[in-house]
C-alpha cells in the first residue's frame, strides 16, 4: 500500500509549525545545520537574521538549501511513551534580502519575538526560503501506528499543486532531496 497525500496536506503541516534546521554548504564544500524559527507566506518561508551571522554569508555563496521540519508525535496522557516525529524534508533556494524589502507585517512576523529598533533592523535581514521539486515525508497524514511501516509512512509530494498526490514508489526509496 502507499501513502497517498495531498501538496495542500504538507503545506498545512508546514504552516502549523515554525522551527526547522536548514542545511547549507560553506565556501569550503563543508556541510552545516542551523536551527530556525520561520514563517510562511505565499508558499515560502521567512526567516530572520543578523548580517553577520555565518548562515547569511553561507547562504549568499550558495543559495541551494535544504529544510527539514520536525513534527512532535505524542500519546496524549502517554508523554513517557517515545514516538519518532513525523519530519518534512525538501530542498530550496534561498534569498537574502535586506529588511527595506520586506513588507511591514512580514517584517513583524518574522521578528516578533524581539525587540525591534532601528539598529535592529540596521543590522538584520530576512532570508526567502523557496521550496523546489518535491516535499519528503515520513509520518505525516497517517496515524501514530502507521509510522511503525516505513512503506506507508513515507511520501513524494510536489512542491507545486494543489491537490495532486504523488505516490510512494519503490524508485524512490534511496532518493534524496
Amino acid at each position: 500500500m502507499t501513502l497517498q497525500l495531498a501538496t495542500n496536506q504538507v503545506w498545512e503541516a508546514i504552516e502549523k509549525e515554525s522551527f526547522a534546521v536548514i542545511g547549507m554548504v560553506t565556501a569550503r564544500n563543508e556541510a552545516r545545520t542551523v536551527g530556525i524559527v520561520y514563517v510562511v507566506r505565499d508558499r515560502r518561508l521567512y526567516f530572520g537574521s543578523y548580517t553577520d551571522m555565518w548562515k547569511v554569508r553561507h547562504i549568499s555563496a550558495n543559495p541551494h538549501v535544504s529544510l527539514t521540519i520536525a513534527i512532535d508525535r505524542r500519546i496524549p496522557l502517554l508523554p513517557w511513551i517515545k514516538i519518532p516525529a513525523a519530519t518534512i524534508t525538501f530542498s530550496g533556494l534561498a534569498r537574502v534580502l535586506e529588511t527595506g524589502e520586506i513588507p511591514p507585517d512580514l517584517l513583524q512576523a518574522v521578528f516578533s519575538n524581539k525587540d525591534v529598533d532601528e539598529q535592529f533592523i540596521a543590522d538584520s535581514c530576512v532570508i526567502e526560503v523557496t521550496p523546489e521539486k518535491d516535499f519528503i515525508t515520513y509520518g505525516v497524514g497517517i496515524t501514530r501506528l502507521q509510522m511503525r511501516n516505513p512503506d506507508k509512512a513515507r511520501a513524494r509530494v510536489p512542491v507545486k499543486g494543489k491537490s495532486r498526490t504523488y505516490q510512494n514508489a519503490e524508485k524512490h526509496r534511496s532518493e534524496t532531496p
